[in-house]
C-alpha cells in the first residue's frame, strides 16, 4: 500500500466512524476524543486530515451526499421503467428505509439540518449544496417522465421537485419526533397525488 492510499484510507476511516457516531448522537454531543478513540487514530493524525471539528463536519456531509447521490443516480437515471416509475421507486425506498430502521438511524441530512444550520455556516452550506443536488436529480427525472409520457407536461418540474423533497424531509423529521411511520405514509399518498399516472 502506498503512503497516499494509506492516507486516503485513514481519512475515509475517520469519516466513516464519525458519521456512524454522529448519526446516533448528533454533532454537538460528540467530541473528537470519542471519534478518534473508536477510529483508533491519534489526535495528531486527525489534524493532518481536518483543520477542525467543523472542517470534519463539512467533509463528512460532502462525503455523505456524494455517496447518497450515487444511490440516487442508480435509481433515477440508471433504473428501469418510465420516469414516473423511477421517481416512485426512489420515494418507496425512502419510505421503506424509515419503516425498517429506527428513526435515529435514518438520514444524516435530516439528523443535522436543525442542529448545525445555526451553529456552522460552512456545514449549513454543505447541507444546502447536497440537498440542492438531490432536488436537481428529482427535477431532471420529472422532465424525463414528461418526455416519456408518464407524467403530464404542465407540471413545473423544478417546483414539483422542491415541494416533494421538502415534503419528505418534513415527514422524516416528524417521524423522528413522533416515532411512527404515519408522516411517511402521508408523504407517499401526497407524492402519488402530485405525480399522477398518465
Amino acid at each position: 500500500m502506498t503512503r497516499q492510499s494509506h492516507s486516503a484510507d485513514t481519512r475515509e476511516h475517520i469519516l466513516a466512524i464519525g458519521e456512524a457516531i454522529i448519526l446516533g448522537k448528533g454533532y454537538t454531543a460528540v467530541g473528537l476524543a470519542e471519534i478518534l478513540s473508536q477510529a483508533g487514530v491519534p489526535k495528531g493524525s486527525f489534524y493532518h486530515y481536518f483543520q477542525s471539528k467543523e472542517g470534519f463536519g463539512v467533509e463528512m456531509l460532502k462525503r455523505y451526499f456524494d455517496q447518497y447521490d450515487q444511490g440516487v443516480v442508480e435509481i433515477l437515471q440508471n433504473g428501469e421503467g418510465s420516469g414516473r416509475a423511477r421517481l416512485m421507486r426512489y420515494f418507496q425506498r425512502w419510505y421503506d428505509r424509515y419503516k425498517t430502521e429506527p428513526c435515529h438511524q435514518g438520514c444524516l441530512a435530516v439528523k443535522l439540518s436543525g442542529e448545525v444550520s445555526d451553529l456552522s455556516e460552512p456545514m449549513r452550506e454543505a447541507l444546502a449544496d447536497g440537498m440542492c443536488r438531490i432536488v436537481g436529480r428529482l427535477a431532471g427525472t420529472i422532465r424525463e417522465a414528461q418526455q416519456d409520457g408518464s407524467l403530464a407536461r404542465q407540471i413545473d418540474a423544478e417546483h414539483c421537485a422542491q415541494v416533494l423533497y421538502s415534503l419528505w424531509i418534513g415527514a422524516s423529521l416528524l417521524n423522528k419526533v413522533r416515532h411512527c411511520i404515519a408522516p411517511l405514509e402521508v408523504a407517499m399518498t401526497q407524492t402519488e397525488t402530485m405525480l399522477p399516472q398518465q
